[in-house]
């Protein structure tokens, strides 16, 4: 049901945390004993919630992956889908994306209509989400697929201008995105200046490699922030305890 649990518990857990940290699982790069065992382990890790998504859906039964991780973990479970068709049940929560820094019909809005009433028969809380490529280094996955141009690193003011009009279309969160395995991270002074200039929490997510660029991301002003490369790499789960403890900054800060 959309009743905004999901959303309301992941906004006062950031709120009383110093910063939330979103781990993102694709089914379809990593093998599937990788992905359960983060989503068993991910709640003792310290993370906030687990977003799944991708692009292709190659080899995945999408909508059963997403049911596997969400009977393992007692975290919320939000889908971040690539396309309209990877909306199931399973998950507590969907990210309801519009790629607004782009200019491409099908992924403002045409994606977003077909996947509409299939969002209503399956009863998931939809987190309406304005979501905006930014430029770092070289193509990215979604900016191949999606066919549109990320905002400039060095133009913070059209990133204000995209995010502020996300806020006013009702949006409840903008999520600035480098990319899968970027080069390059969101650039802090546009994190800091977007989350000055709006009213709504912020996610950041690509190029974030190390606890240094989470804690950064966070003290500029973002709520969240999301990794994903890498953490399949690391099966004793300290990288993935080292980017969580230095996310939550008010729990770090009373150590």
């Amino acid at each position: 049901m959309n009743n905004g649990k999901t959303y309301e518990a992941l906004i006062e857990r950031s709120r009383t945390r110093g910063g939330g940290f979103l781990l993102l699982i694709d089914p379809d790069r990593i093998p599937e004993q990788v992905y359960l065992g983060l989503a068993e382990q991910a709640a003792d890790c310290g993370v906030d919630a687990l977003l799944v998504g991708t692009s292709f859906m190659l080899d995945t039964n999408f909508p059963l992956a997403v049911k596997a991780i969400k009977e393992r973990c007692d975290i919320p479970v939000i889908i971040f889908p690539g396309s309209y068709a990877q909306i199931n049940p399973y998950a507590d929560a969907l990210l309801f994306t519009s790629l607004i820094s782009g200019r491409n019909p099908v992924y403002l809005i045409e994606e977003q209509v077909k996947g509409a009433p299939l969002a209503k028969r399956c009863g998931i809380e939809t987190i309406p989400t304005g979501y905006m490529l930014i430029e770092s280094g070289p193509l990215t996955s979604v900016q191949y697929i999606s066919g549109t141009l990320p905002i400039p690193r060095s133009k913070p003011d059209i990133a204000c201008a995209h995010a502020l009009a996300a806020q006013y279309l009702g949006m409840k969160l903008v999520y600035l995105e480098a990319g899968s395995g970027a080069k390059e991270s969101v650039p802090l002074e546009m994190v800091r200046q977007v989350s000055r200039f709006i009213e709504i929490p912020t996610i950041v997510g690509g190029g974030l490699r190390t606890a240094e660029d989470c804690a950064r991301t966070i003290e500029a002003g973002a709520s969240f922030v999301v990794v994903g490369t890498g953490i399949e790499q690391d099966p004793q789960n300290v990288y993935l305890r080292e980017l969580t403890d230095a996310t939550h900054q008010k729990e770090t800060s009373s150590v």
